[in-house]
């Protein structure tokens, strides 16, 4: 009975608040749009003052401990197994499986062409199912199917291992992505993307030391680089069972935190005007998101660098050994890979959350990576230190695809868009991937100079597609403000930034850029 009253109460309070703000839904169907965290703060009485006795920093760093570990152990893992793959070409999985001509690449490009098939149904997916649940059921079950590439015989076996690898990590970016925009304001998340993004660069560096040792293990039946995955495999199905129980699914339902704890941060949020929660798929915010000028061309700009991302994360220990070092050596030759992933992304992350610059960081990226695949074209063969030097500059673009990620994260509004964008960006990276390792041709060996070029070609143009999208924002921000439509709400009770609108029907949200 009285939670039948509280339902009509709260609802009765919604379309009160619906009949102030005309420019809402009136119908019946404007309940569904209203976002979960709204529904929160309603039945908790919430208003402006409700979280002002917590201290936001103390919150924040509470929330970051809980959630920011698991974020980057996840993406770390999903890294070691793309470097793993890369070192056990080295470590002899060519010769055992006796891959001829461009197999190994068209493996590899199968894992990416399963990732980005799997995206397809990832928009609706995370629009129904909670978050942090799934992200931990494609972590373990990514965890097995690395786990079984060391049963893998031939070419087909090979071949069917990494199939079922990209099906299971294509959910892993959109998961990181929208938990990342549930928790923290716009100028938050870029540090906190960055910091679970450094899995890439840790992931370089372990899986470095990893290949250097599973090298020095010999045995007659179960050659090195099949323990690697085995043991991998085993680290990565733990992992995914902690994600499924550690990482809440949204601020609402999180038990480490207490209700005021809850509406501070709900609160804190608000700004972003990019919702939390809400469960409603609506087909017509998919049909915005296909016609948004800034979506291609962050698409666009994801595709271009992960080209390269490609390139040095499927060969770069290839391209070490054939510049005239031993496969051991090369593993720990291409660790400074890492480290620089680590510090750029750091930079970066940081970068935005000072300048909020995204477009000079991301230009900032590609100076380098243009540089190393200079050196990398046109520097002779026995120029080993300018070739290595040329390796470790390509890294550089490693946090472009973050900039990219985040900026996608605090530019797009509405549920549905906001999960259809991120898996968007999610499948952009698969196809960049996709096209990196098919630069790499056996024809080419062992020089590989056109997918050395195609680096050098790919970071140039991904430059100005940053600067093209600068200027969108400048003039779609200065449209609206001509508008002189309001660009502040000081009350997160207000219904009209949880009504689950896009950024292009709420005309008060403006872009960063």
């Amino acid at each position: 009975m009285q939670s039948h009253h509280g339902n009509d109460e709260k609802h009765g309070q919604l379309n009160e608040t619906v009949q102030q703000h005309g420019t809402l839904h009136s119908d019946k169907s404007s309940d569904q749009d209203v976002d979960q965290a709204y529904v929160f703060l309603s039945e908790a009485h919430a208003n402006n003052e409700t979280g002002q006795s917590v201290n936001m920093n103390a919150l924040l760093r509470k929330i970051d401990w809980r959630i920011v570990p698991i974020m980057f152990l996840c993406y770390t893992m999903n890294f070691i197994d793309k470097v793993a793959y890369n070192y056990a070409a080295v470590m002899g999985l060519n010769k055992d499986l006796k891959l001829r001509g461009n197999d190994f690449t068209k493996t590899a490009t199968a894992f990416f062409a399963a990732y980005l098939i799997a995206e397809i149904p990832t928009a609706y997916i995370l629009n129904k199912v909670p978050v942090g649940k799934w992200l931990g059921v494609n972590v373990i079950l990514w965890g097995i199917a690395m786990a079984c590439t060391a049963a893998a015989h031939d070419y087909s076996t090979l071949l069917a291992a990494r199939i079922f690898m990209g099906i299971f990590e294509a959910p892993v970016a959109p998961c990181l992505m929208l938990i990342s925009s549930q928790w923290y304001n716009k100028s938050e998340q870029a540090p906190r993307f960055a910091l679970w993004y450094c899995g890439l660069g840790v992931g370089q560096i372990v899986g470095g030391l990893l290949s250097f040792a599973f090298q020095h293990v010999k045995h007659q039946h179960f050659e090195g680089w099949k323990i690697m995955f085995v043991t991998l495999g085993c680290v990565t199905v733990v992992l995914g069972f902690a994600t499924f129980f550690i990482l809440p699914d949204a601020p609402m339902t999180a038990k480490f935190l207490s209700d005021a704890e809850k509406t501070a941060l709900l609160q804190h949020v608000s700004a972003n005007q990019t919702g939390v929660l809400n469960r409603r798929f609506k087909v017509s915010q998919i049909l915005e998101a296909l016609l948004d000028v800034q979506l291609w061309l962050l698409t666009l700009m994801t595709i271009l660098p992960s080209i390269s991302s490609g390139v040095v994360s499927t060969y770069s220990a290839t391209l070490i050994k054939n510049f005239g070092y031993s496969p051991p050596v090369a593993a720990l030759l291409n660790m400074p890979s890492g480290a620089v992933s680590i510090a750029s992304t750091l930079i970066v992350g940081y970068g935005v959350r000072l300048t909020s610059n995204r477009w000079a960081c991301f230009i900032g990226c590609c100076i380098p990576g243009i540089i190393g695949g200079g050196l990398m074209s046109f520097l002779p063969k026995h120029k080993q230190g300018g070739l290595l030097a040329g390796v470790y500059l390509v890294n550089f673009v490693v946090p472009t695809v973050i900039i990219t990620y985040q900026w996608t994260a605090a530019n797009v509004a509405g549920h549905t868009k906001r999960a259809f964008s991120t898996t968007l960006m999610a499948a952009a990276f698969g196809v960049g991937n996709i096209i990196g390792p098919q630069t790499f041709q056996a024809k080419d060996a062992p020089e590989y100079i056109p997918a050395k070029a195609t680096v050098l070609a790919t970071q140039g143009a991904a430059a100005v597609l940053a600067v093209v999208l600068f200027g969108y924002y400048v003039w779609a921000s200065a449209r609206r403000d001509r508008e002189e439509v309001v660009t502040v709400r000081e009350d997160a009770s207000d219904l009209v930034i949880w009504n689950n609108l896009t950024d292009k029907e709420n005309r008060s949200f403006r872009y960063v850029y």
